[in-house]
């Protein structure tokens, strides 16, 4: 009993540990966005902002094109990650429900481009949308942001709707439904968790996407990464405002983890040991 209680205080102790080491970067970035300028150079460390300022927000909000690359963002975000949940439930659909011809070297593809390196793609692709005159737009980006997440959401969702039992949508279809009308209403709502959790894992993955729109776009086609990337330059030593704008950067992301965090974490779960 003493050494299971020791085991796990250990446990314990070994966590929060690590949970230190994770969250207070976080942490100083947040509080050095609201720090005074007085306290972020200070020789010794301001760990608490007492004298907080909105100051360092006001110069990054207020910066060149801020909110086109906010837009930016957003646009090739959500609609990458749309279009890879259409094409994903689609085709984990076909995988798990269907025979044919060749199926088992589709879901072998499908893994085989979940493990790929997308970087060593950057030059092909570059070439792809040169070729085909779309450098600086984010038709391409979005479509590119979508491949990459496309794998790894047809292998949960394939997973999800495995586990359905094949009784359900028989009885659905017994019942005078078609097979498509069976899937809505019977499958579809079942995949709640599988899609938050691919739905999560695509917008932190095309969000943070820094390679491709280095390569592809310029400008006004800029995303917020890149944008940030290039923030210390324009600003020079400003670091108030380089925190402030990676506080911005990273809010979204954590409002949305925030919000799916209980659904996104039992859908990966599921999602690996079903099917």
């Amino acid at each position: 009993m003493r050494r299971s209680l020791f085991g796990r205080t250990w446990l314990n102790v070994i966590a929060a540990v690590l949970a230190v080491f994770f969250v207070f970067p976080v942490y100083w970035m947040f509080a050095t966005a609201f720090k005074q300028d007085s306290d972020i150079i200070s020789p010794t460390p301001v760990f608490v902002p007492l004298n907080a300022t909105f100051e360092h927000f006001t110069t990054a909000v207020n910066a060149p094109k801020f909110w086109t690359y906010v837009t930016n963002s957003f646009v090739v975000t959500i609609a990458a990650v749309l279009m890879s949940l259409v094409i994903a439930t689609l085709a984990a659909f076909a995988i798990a429900r269907m025979k044919f011809r060749g199926r088992k070297a589709f879901v072998l593809v499908v893994m085989m481009s979940q493990m790929a390196p997308w970087e060593v793609m950057t030059i092909a692709v570059y070439i792809i949308s040169r070729d085909n005159d779309m450098l600086n737009s984010l038709v391409p980006l979005t479509f590119f942001y979508m491949m990459m997440v496309l794998p790894f959401t047809i292998w949960t969702l394939r997973s999800f709707i495995a586990a359905v039992p094949k009784e359900l949508e028989e009885s659905a279809m017994v019942d005078g439904c078609s097979r498509t009308q069976a899937f809505v209403k019977v499958i579809f709502p079942l995949l709640a968790p599988g899609l938050m959790s691919t739905s999560l894992f695509g917008f932190i993955t095309a969000w943070n996407e820094f390679p491709l729109v280095l390569i592809l776009n310029k400008d006004d086609g800029q995303t917020l990464p890149l944008w940030l990337s290039s923030f210390k330059t324009a600003f020079g030593n400003d670091w108030g405002a380089t925190m402030a704008a990676s506080t911005m950067f990273a809010i979204p992301v954590l409002i949305l983890f925030v919000f799916l965090q209980r659904k996104a974490v039992g859908g990966l779960t599921d999602g690996a040991v079903k099917g």
